[in-house]
């Protein structure tokens, strides 16, 4: 099985959500359920938009988003 998301953006969006400090040595046990949560909801989020963005990009009408 693939992994959903690369270490990489797992990473940033830690860092976007203000708690990558948390885990720049590679640890996430410190991270709480909440922040994760966070994480989970803001991937979806952005990959909503990906969708979206390369849909009108390519001159699609998605009308779910």
């Amino acid at each position: 099985m693939g992994k959903a998301m690369s270490e990489e953006a797992k990473y940033k969006l830690a860092h976007d959500l203000g708690f990558g400090e948390k885990v720049e040595d590679g640890d996430w046990s410190d991270v709480t359920t909440g922040e994760v949560g966070s994480m989970v909801r803001e991937a979806i989020k952005r990959g909503e938009q990906a969708i979206v963005d390369e849909a009108k990009a390519n001159g699609e009408a998605h009308q779910n988003f």
